[in-house]
């Protein structure tokens, strides 16, 4: 079954405890601070004075691409803060609701495409991709197609800056266990499943929805994601080309230890020759 197309209706309200504004501060502060990227306001305002190519290759070193963006909740809160925003999603409900909020912050593009099968326009100066959405590729040969393809759209000295959760995280702390939520008109009920010989994490996703005021739909979805560890990660970057500049927990924002349930990695671009006038952080 797909994973995320009746659940997409209810994603947001589900998620409403998710830190989206912490993780946007962490984000633009870790853009600020290793990234090449800087925000740039609807009508231009941040963009210096230059001719016409160098306006272009500014444009491109401006954009951030939010892979695996969902609902857009975080593609929007980075382009409040001024940044030139595209998201991409797979799940076509999800980033149709996207879409549909899409006029509270204008200006971002979005594209229905399997990261796998990423294609851009341009090169882009920042590709984030955070909430798990790497754990959903299964096999590491996926994973490192989608790091080569990062890697050939990243514009010269570009950031690549993401999360995953660790096989700690799946084997230790969520294990086999059953989480439950009753709401007034969404409840959902959530089995989980971890498969340690493959070092898969299943869970089933039961919800309820009030459609009517008074009676319920129930749908199911079922969801698989692999754990991996900071050198499984660290070795499919390295190959895809790009150079890994930092890790973080991405709960603490300290240093990455075998506890760590959920760890951010930054890596730059290095292959390709940086254009006139450019500089790394």
């Amino acid at each position: 079954m797909r994973a995320y197309s009746d659940f997409a209706r209810v994603y947001d309200e589900l998620m409403d405890n998710v830190p989206y504004g912490a993780w946007c501060d962490t984000v633009s502060a870790l853009i600020q601070e290793y990234g090449i990227s800087r925000p740039v306001d609807s009508d231009g305002a941040g963009q210096e004075e230059s001719s016409g190519e160098e306006t272009r290759l500014q444009s491109e070193r401006n954009l951030v691409l939010d892979l695996g963006c969902g609902t857009g909740t975080l593609t929007r809160l980075l382009r409040r803060k001024g940044y030139d925003m595209i998201g991409v999603d797979n799940s076509p409900e999800m980033l149709g609701i996207a879409m549909e909020k899409s006029e509270e912050s204008g200006g971002i593009l979005y594209l229905l495409q399997d990261m796998r099968e990423l294609e851009l326009y341009s090169t882009v100066g920042t590709v984030l991709s955070v909430c798990d959405c790497l754990n959903y590729l299964l096999e590491e040969e996926d994973l490192l197609r989608v790091f080569r393809l990062v890697n050939n759209y990243l514009y010269p000295g570009g950031l690549f800056l993401f999360d995953f959760n660790t096989v700690y995280k799946y084997s230790q702390v969520i294990g086999d266990t059953v989480i439950a939520e009753n709401r007034e008109d969404c409840s959902f009920i959530w089995e989980n499943y971890y498969h340690r010989r493959e070092e898969i994490n299943e869970y089933d996703l039961t919800v309820f929805v009030q459609e009517d005021g008074e009676r319920f739909r129930r749908f199911t979805e079922n969801h698989l994601q692999r754990g991996y560890t900071p050198d499984n990660m660290r070795s499919l970057v390295e190959q895809a080309g790009m150079r890994v500049i930092r890790l973080l927990d991405a709960d603490t924002l300290g240093e990455v230890t075998e506890r760590s349930e959920r760890v951010y990695m930054l890596a730059r671009e290095q292959g390709k020759q940086l254009r006139r006038g450019d500089s790394l952080p």
